[in-house]
């Protein structure tokens, strides 16, 4: 049972600490290299981490660990609650649709994904991870967290990821304020180029940020003047998903 404590404490080392070194974990445990340096294999081996694709004497988390995640959501009532409104969201926009959760402050992550049936569509596996400030469905979250919270992220680092990319703090308070007040949130391009998205959150019963339902469309396919239709379908599936789970 040692051996399975002292794996799980440095997975979830690695995961706060990532890209780490072996040498940082050492001196971050007290336990020799030789032992750090096994354990990290191990858990290579079985998928759990893996080497940093830029500095391979940097481990950071692997594959397996973001597949954890959703398929334990879906006995949850999270899953149960929206699968079918997903569908029929679908059903209405023929868009791919997302339902994601939030990792904390550190990104975004989709759990469940209804496909439309066209040839050309946007498309993010299940496990994908994505950064809140760049996408509709972080900004959906962010809009309903507590100001300390917002106040918390926007002092980090918001990395660019093109032109359209919010990373100015300010600007992102202000749009965060525009998707509080509109009930929805729009990226045209934020983080991946040729790829949109119209996102309202799922809300716990004291107004907490749980999800994030989302339609998903190619640039192509976007039309600025079928943003307030697609803002209320969207809407609409969210607060149904709410009631729904609360129900």
């Amino acid at each position: 049972m040692k051996s399975v404590t002292r794996s799980l404490r440095v997975l979830e080392a690695v995961a706060q600490h990532q890209p780490v070194t072996v040498g940082e974990l050492t001196k971050l445990f007290g336990l020799p290299k030789s032992t750090v340096q096994r354990t990290l294999v191990t858990l290579a081996e079985a998928g759990w981490l893996r080497a940093n694709r830029k500095d391979t004497t940097r481990w950071e988390i692997g594959a397996r660990v973001l597949a954890v995640r959703p398929a334990a959501l879906q006995g949850s009532s999270l899953f149960a609650a929206a699968r079918e409104p997903m569908i029929r969201l679908r059903d209405t926009v023929n868009e791919t649709i997302h339902l994601s959760v939030p990792d904390a402050l550190h990104g975004m992550v989709v759990v469940d994904r209804v496909d439309c049936d066209h040839p050309v569509r946007t498309f993010h596996a299940i496990g994908d991870t994505s950064p809140l400030h760049a996408t509709a469905t972080g900004h959906a979250v962010l809009a309903h967290l507590p100001k300390s919270e917002v106040d918390e992220f926007a002092a980090s680092t918001l990395e660019g990821y093109g032109e359209e990319t919010i990373t100015d703090p300010e600007e992102l308070r202000v749009e965060l304020r525009r998707v509080k007040d509109r009930g929805y949130a729009v990226n045209h391009n934020q983080y991946r180029p040729g790829v949109c998205a119209i996102a309202a959150p799922v809300l716990d019963e004291d107004g907490t940020p749980l999800a994030a339902v989302a339609v998903s469309l190619p640039d192509s396919r976007f039309e600025p003047g079928r943003l307030a239709e697609l803002g209320r379908v969207v809407t609409d599936t969210a607060a149904e998903i709410t009631a729904r789970r609360l129900g």
